[in-house]
Order: C-alpha cells, then structure tokens, then sequence
C-alpha cells in the first residue's frame, strides 16, 4: 500500500503507473497473440467471431466496471483520510455487489447473445463461432470481476504492483493454454475461450489467497462480509455515471460494427485486429489515467489540492511523450504489424488503413483521458459521462456513418479522431471550469477549494 499524499508528484504518478501499464501491456500481449493464434490457425471467419464478441462483452461489463470505479474513488479518498473501517466497508460492499452481478450477467449474456450478433448483422456464416466462443467467455465472469474488483481495490490503497505479478503469470498461461488447445489439441475457437477462463480462474483464485495471508486489511470471508448500504449509495453516485458512460460506448461499439459488418469478412477481419492493435496502443494514456484517479483520489482525502494540480501537468506530459512515440512507430510499421496477424492482402491494407489515420491523433485521446482521470479521482463524474456519450453519438458514430456511404470503410475510420478532438475540448473546459472540486466523498476545506487555482 502506498501513500501518494507525500513526495514528488511526477515520480509518484510514473512508480505507480509502471505496474499496471506492463500488466496492461502483458494483458493485451495476450490478447495479440490470442489474436494471432486464432487468425492462422483457424481462419478469417472465426478471427472476425472472436472481435465481433468482445464489444458485447463489453458491454455486459461495462456498467459494472464503472460502478467498481466508483468504489475505488471512495477507498482511495478515505485511505487519504486514514478512515481504515471505511476502507473495509467499502472493500466488503464491492465483493457482495461483483459476485451477484457477475452471476446475473452470465445469464443475460448467454441468454442473448445470439439475438445482438443478428442485429448488430452480423453475416450468417460468423455467428455460430461468436456465439460459442461468447457463451464460454461470459461463463468466466465471476472470475474475471473478481479479480478486476481485488485489483481496483489495490490500486485505490496505492498498491499496483500485486495485481501485476498475479496477472502476467495469467497471461502467460493463458498463452500455453491457446497454443495447446487450438494448435495440439484442435479444439478450435471454443479452446480460446476455455483458455481465458481458465487462468482467469487461476488468477482470481490465488490473488485472493495471497492478500488473505499477508494483508490483515484485506482478510476475506464471503459469509461474514457486510453489505454497507450508504457506501454502496455514494459509490453508485460515482460510479453509476461512470458506468452508463463505459455502457454507452459499448453500445457504441456494437453500433459500429453494424456499420462495419456492411463491408464484409476481411473489413470486419480488419477492423478486429486493428481494434487489438489500437487497444495496445491506448493503454499509456488509459493508465496514467487511473493512476492520476487515484493520486487525485488520495489527496483530495488529505486536503491537498494543490497536489493535484501538479499531479495533472507531471501526467500530461508524460503521457503526451508516450503518445507521440507511439504514433512514429505505427506510422512506420503499420503494414508490418498488421501481417503478423493475417497474410490476407485485403485484410492488411484495411486495416493498415485505420492505424494511419486513428494513430495520428492519439495525443487527443491521451489529452481527453487524463482530464477524465483527474476528474474521476475528484468523484466527479455525471459531465465527464455527457461529453463522452456526445462525443460518441452526436459526432463519432453519425459521422462514421455518412462518412462510410461517401468514401467506405476509411469514413469509418475518421469519425474516431474527430469525436476525440470533440471530447477533449469539452474535457479540458469542464476541468477549467473547477466544479469537481465540489464533488469528493471526504469533505474539503473550503480555504483550500478557494485558494487552488483552476
């Protein structure tokens, strides 16, 4: 556990964020060799299956991630406070809320997910593999909600580093368990998804072990835990924004694909992997972001605002360096990149497409994320949901749509960058604005609110 309320600001936020970027990076390392694995071993077809599902699933998580988040903001702000009992209450009323959930979820999911792949149009011929390999996955939700709510909780007590050490022995199992079930065995696209689950499993499963022997604030008994409703009610007012916007950008998602699943197998084949690949290269803004959530988090509990400020201009630049380097090397190996998953011609020139205009704007995407972070920690989250649901559905997803009936599948690709320049004004406005710091769970001082500069 690590106190984030004392020391140098840009060192802090960068030791913090390390972590969890290279357990990001390990996790979406999975999930390009997963890619890999399944799009010469088994096809175009089941490569388009397998990313036609994870925008459901997305989807299915979405609100429950966010409302995770929630929590997290409340127990990084009294850990800042030193509120142990809270902390606890917090931790105990997370656990009881995931497992439920996760439970109701699996349900729904199986239960639906033929009738989303039909009318998101997906083509015939996709959907039995979508569907079987979905169906697999969602079964694994207990696990994985588990061990994504033990990792927030971590990071919200300024912990990084165990979740890392749990997670990469996961994906590298996850990697032998692929290669063995599709490449030894032949199981095909339902050995992926059994894969997932079973180091999902393995993860949870000795992460809660570990923190039960050697963390006297985190000792589980599921039977004994208590449900604290006024928690619960303030982490839903934080949380529950956060989640409706993550919800809507899944649907989002799926909205898209509808768009792309017009084009074909190879456009979708295309869009799955460039999707894996864009995803990789989000993830240093996305994880300055919720470090910067929890600093912000944590000394806004101390009565530290002056901090925060600091914390935001040491994590923009960090993260702006990050993503000017990233978009030089896709700009010079996006074809290389894209013919390590596929040597299908139109596969790679579609996809290599979208990395060249979407990579050229990652600097806006790392500018809308960190504001969001900050503002995140601050437990202000209502407008940040409303600029992220405009800039998806009032710009990026119409103007996806247009744009694609005028110049094709590469239309599809400019709405994204433009929906980010959108989303990153309205973010850096509401930030000058200073109403979050009106918002946190611990109450503030009113000289300190007053002081602090926007």
């Amino acid at each position: 556990m690590k106190d984030l309320t004392v020391g140098n600001e840009a060192k802090l936020i960068l030791t913090f964020t390390i972590p969890m970027l290279i357990g990001n990076v390990f996790q979406q390392l999975y999930n390009v060799v997963d890619t890999v694995i399944v799009g010469r071993y088994l096809g175009n077809e089941a490569l388009a299956a397998v990313g036609a599902s994870f925008p459901l699933i997305f989807t299915l998580i979405a609100l429950i991630i966010g409302v995770s988040i929630g929590v997290t903001v409340v127990i990084s702000q009294h850990y800042g406070a030193k509120n142990l009992e809270e902390v606890r209450k917090a931790i105990e009323t997370m656990y009881i809320f995931l497992f439920y959930t996760s439970i109701a979820l699996t349900l729904i999911g199986i239960f639906s997910s033929k009738y989303i792949f039909q009318l998101i149009d997906l083509p015939e011929d996709i959907i039995p593999q979508a569907v079987i390999f979905f169906n697999i996955y969602s079964a694994g939700f207990v696990f994985f909600f588990g061990f994504q709510g033990t990792s927030a909780i971590l990071r919200g007590l300024g912990d990084s580093k165990t979740p890392l050490y749990f997670l990469v022995v996961s994906v590298l199992v996850n990697i032998v368990l692929d290669i063995v079930f599709i490449v030894v065995f032949g199981w095909g696209i339902e050995g992926v998804a059994i894969a997932t689950v079973i180091s999902q499993a393995g993860a949870f499963i000795t992460i809660i072990w570990y923190l039960h022997r050697t963390h006297k604030l985190l000792t589980f008994n599921f039977f004994k835990m208590r449900f604290d409703y006024p928690i619960f009610k303030k982490s839903m007012q934080i949380g529950i924004p956060t989640g409706l916007q993550q919800t809507f950008v899944a649907v989002g998602m799926l909205a898209l694909y509808k768009v792309v699943n017009s084009f074909g197998t190879s456009v979708i084949a295309a869009y799955s992997v460039a999707m894996r690949i864009d995803s990789f290269a989000a993830l240093p803004a996305m994880n300055f972001s919720a470090a910067l959530s929890t600093f912000v988090g944590q000394n806004i509990g101390a009565n530290k605002l002056d901090r925060v400020k600091q914390g935001l201009k040491a994590t923009m630049k960090l993260t702006l360096l990050i993503s000017i380097s990233v978009t030089i090397i896709t700009w010079l190996f996006a074809t290389q990149i894209m013919l390590l998953f596929t040597k299908d011609m139109a596969v790679v020139e579609a996809g290599k497409q979208y990395l060249l205009i979407v990579s050229s704007f990652y600097v806006l995407f790392s500018t809308m994320f960190v504001y969001n972070g900050l503002l995140r920690g601050a437990g202000d989250t209502i407008i940040p949901m409303f600029i992220t649901l405009f800039a998806l559905w009032v710009i990026r997803i119409p103007t996806s749509f247009l744009l694609a009936k005028w110049f094709g599948p590469v239309g599809i690709w400019w709405g994204i960058p433009i929906a980010w320049a959108i989303g990153a004004s309205f973010s850096y406005g509401y930030y000058k604005l200073g109403k979050w710091k009106t918002k946190s769970v611990v109450k503030i001082s009113s000289t300190m609110t007053n002081s602090t500069e926007n």
